[in-house]
């Protein structure tokens, strides 16, 4: 059953993403002249995006939910919307978990732990980023990027409770990681959390 443009709900999903994604990049990159253009745009991003979640919902496309929902916990940070964002992250988990999908589930579980170290909800931080890496350690063929963007901030989390060795030893892995993607900047990164932890 398709919509009136002649695309099914999923496809009409996946264009409302790729068109809220495109927009949400321009708009940081470039943002507009006035504080009320970018608010206009960014609206348009968290309603394209949350039209897009009740399409992949309603059609039960778990795995393009979970990334829709994703999407949409970044534009409500975009929007400082802190519960929003909330719930759409912890929804994602939730689909991923129920799904059984390690891959996205590990990275659901990833980005719901940055909202709560960014939050100062240090222990439900360390949480899910220890479940993350536990799903990319157990997977074969992890995702190198996705698995070393889940040690950066377990690095970042375990300097800051002032665990040194543990630190040391979560940077050299990203760092490993990076490397092997490459990504210069990642790699930037992890030697310089390096050189200041000695």
């Amino acid at each position: 059953m398709g919509d009136g443009a002649g695309h099914s709900p999923v496809e009409r999903a996946k264009a409302l993403v790729d068109r809220a994604w495109a927009l949400r990049s321009t708009t940081i990159a470039s943002p507009p002249a006035t504080r009320v253009e970018t608010e206009q745009a960014m609206a348009h991003v968290q309603r394209c995006l949350a039209e897009a979640v009740a399409l992949f919902r309603a059609a039960g496309a778990t795995t393009l939910l979970v990334a829709a929902l994703g999407k949409l916990g970044h534009a409500e940070e975009d929007a400082g919307r802190d519960h929003a964002a909330l719930a759409s992250r912890e929804e994602a988990v939730a689909v991923a978990r129920r799904a059984g999908h390690p891959m996205p589930l590990a990275h659901a579980v990833r980005h719901l732990g940055d909202l709560h170290r960014n939050a100062g909800r240090l222990a439900e931080a360390e949480a899910c980023y220890a479940e993350a890496l536990a799903l990319y350690g157990g997977h074969d063929d992890a995702p190198a990027l996705d698995y070393a963007n889940a040690l950066r901030p377990m690095a970042i989390l375990s300097e800051t409770l002032g665990r040194t060795d543990e630190t040391r030893t979560l940077w050299r892995r990203a760092r490993t990681l990076y490397a092997a993607v490459p990504v210069k900047e990642g790699v930037a990164e992890c030697t310089e959390h390096l050189a200041r932890l000695g």
